[in-house]
């Protein structure tokens, strides 16, 4: 049975995890901001917590992507044998296997790199720089394309190397005021991936990034989730990853459709400035991630 007040908090935590993990502001930046104000607990366990919390987003990206993961099972399972089904199974592999590469280490120093205080906020702000910077390159390659024909490319054009590079950038997502779906889908729109299609393919190999970060913080940092957790509960818990999961699902189904759309620039852009503000926000408050 969770109090009135433990409702409101879980609430509040699902809230800013299904909403902070699509946007370009990072989801455990946002969570530990919160979690340490409402659960008055250490930078170090609100840190985990944050990458705890990804479970819900996981379970509605699981949920929204279904026929694409249901596909990669019958490459598993060597049921399907269509060529563009085997090149999603080896992008998630590879894209997976550089995320962890890089990722990891970053995680077992982040208590540390979480002690650098506001100064982190400078990484929000120049990533939305860079979300700024694909919304005039967007805007430009629309309007080469109306004159020379198309030049972007969809997943069908992508190469291993580019799955490497997706992979790379996503595992520097592991650092404190890093957004990875920011990162990543700004990154593809850089390689002159179609946004629609860059956005799909950050959130399908960000289900398997953010399930592995679940997982490693389960069983590297249980204390520090144990004594958040301890702060609303098991019930408080299970309320903030439903309110997560529905949330995300909305969310993700928005940016895909606008993605597609000649909106996406203004998107971008907005983006881009949320990450500013937020980034603007952090150096002021001084808070750690």
């Amino acid at each position: 049975m969770v109090t009135i007040a433990q409702f409101i908090t879980s609430v509040i935590i699902g809230i800013v995890q299904g909403i902070s993990e699509w946007l370009p502001i990072s989801s455990k930046t946002q969570i530990l901001i919160v979690s340490q104000y409402m659960l008055h607990i250490s930078t170090a366990d609100a840190y985990s917590f944050g990458l705890f919390m990804e479970i819900g987003t996981v379970l509605a990206a699981i949920i929204y992507f279904r026929k694409e993961l249901y596909k990669l099972l019958k490459v598993l399972f060597l049921v399907s044998k269509e060529h563009e089904d085997r090149m999603m199974f080896i992008y998630v592999v590879i894209a997976t296997f550089m995320t962890g590469l890089i990722g990891v280490p970053i995680y077992f120093v982040s208590d540390k790199l979480a002690n650098l205080g506001g100064s982190l906020g400078i990484i929000m702000i120049l990533l939305g720089l860079v979300l700024i910077g694909d919304g005039v390159l967007i805007r430009h390659a629309r309007r080469k394309q109306s004159k020379f024909g198309n030049n972007t490319r969809r997943f069908k054009d992508m190469s291993i190397k580019d799955y490497i590079v997706i992979g790379i950038a996503q595992g520097l997502a592991a650092l404190p005021g890093v957004s990875r779906s920011g990162i990543t889908t700004s990154t593809m729109i850089l390689m002159k991936i179609e946004p629609d299609e860059a956005f799909r393919l950050s959130f399908i190999v960000g289900i398997f990034a953010s399930a592995a970060a679940f997982l490693l913080t389960l069983i590297v940092s249980k204390v520090n989730i144990v004594t958040a957790v301890a702060g609303i509960g098991v019930t408080g818990i299970l309320i903030a990853i439903v309110v997560a999961a529905i949330i995300s699902m909305f969310l993700i189904d928005f940016l895909i459709k606008v993605a597609g759309k000649s909106k996406i620039v203004y998107l971008v852009v907005a983006l881009g400035l949320i990450a500013i503000a937020s980034g603007c926000m952090y150096l002021i408050l001084g808070t750690a991630v």
